[in-house]
């Protein structure tokens, strides 16, 4: 069953908490022109959901609003490493995405922690004016104006095993914030048996959202070591069940993906 917005005011205000984003007291206490940005790099092939495959710049910022158990970007998200993470301008960044690009126009992914927690509005307006296209991937805990102005929105609701809990409402202003103007698709990880009856019923909930299925990996890197072992015969294993389980349930709509990236390079940042 979906975990719903009566799941507890307080933990929701936990979540979102301003003192909570990755340790950043809020946006705002950086310069409004700021964005907090984790790493840059690229092209590479983008690993996992809609896009998989395809050549992408990405742009991962700093700061969460969520803990998941399972997170694989812990650089990204834990305020241990704040101090690492560059508050940087529009101008700032996007000289660095045309470097790396060559000044021809790629797919831009702004990934996190959660980007929507950061001001990437005039970001997207300056690579549209050059041709380049933006994909953006969240939890679906915080609603921004600009989702309407990207190319492909990711909502990816965090199920059980993350130990986070969904806030439905929330998720639903993001869905009205996109107005229909981006592509917007739904990526559910899926561990086990209550992942994916959390991926079924949210499913049915949003019936107009493709919906994208990823095994989890249950050997994410610890933040100080990005080339950490990575049990890719289990993974395969839960990607194996994972396809089962759909085909056993003529569940026909779901598109079960791997992290792709993650069979290339294992758990290696910057790839």
């Amino acid at each position: 069953m979906v975990q719903g917005a009566a799941a507890g005011d307080e933990r929701r205000a936990r979540q979102r908490d301003g003192e909570d984003l990755g340790g950043i007291s809020a946006v705002t206490a950086i310069r409004p022109a700021e964005i907090r940005v984790s790493e840059i790099f690229g092209p590479t092939i983008q690993g996992e959901g809609a896009l998989i495959g395809l050549p992408t710049v990405f742009v991962r910022t700093g700061g969460c609003d969520y803990r998941c158990s399972w997170c694989d970007s812990l650089h990204a998200v834990d305020s241990a490493y704040r101090d690492e993470w560059r508050p940087m301008t529009t101008e700032e960044i996007w000289s660095e995405v045309t470097q790396l690009s060559g000044g021809l126009p790629v797919m831009v992914s702004l990934s996190g922690g959660n980007p929507a927690i950061q001001p990437l509005g005039a970001l997207i307006a300056r690579g549209h004016r050059e041709g380049y296209r933006f994909a953006l991937e969240t939890q679906g805990s915080v609603a921004r104006d600009w989702f309407a102005e990207l190319d492909m929105l990711v909502l990816s609701p965090k199920p059980p095993s993350s130990g986070m809990e969904t806030d439905w409402e929330a998720f639903d202003a993001c869905l009205r914030m996109a107005e229909g103007k981006p592509q917007t698709v739904m990526k559910i990880v899926v561990f086990d048996e209550a992942d994916y009856a959390y991926a079924r019923a949210a499913a049915a909930r949003c019936p107009h959202l493709p919906i994208y299925l990823q095994p989890g990996n249950h050997t994410p890197p610890p933040p100080e070591d990005d080339d950490a072992p990575i049990d890719i015969e289990g993974v395969m294993e839960r990607m194996r069940w994972l396809v089962d389980r759909v085909i056993e349930d003529k569940w026909f709509e779901a598109r079960v993906l791997p992290q792709l990236h993650v069979l290339i390079w294992g758990n290696r940042r910057g790839v």
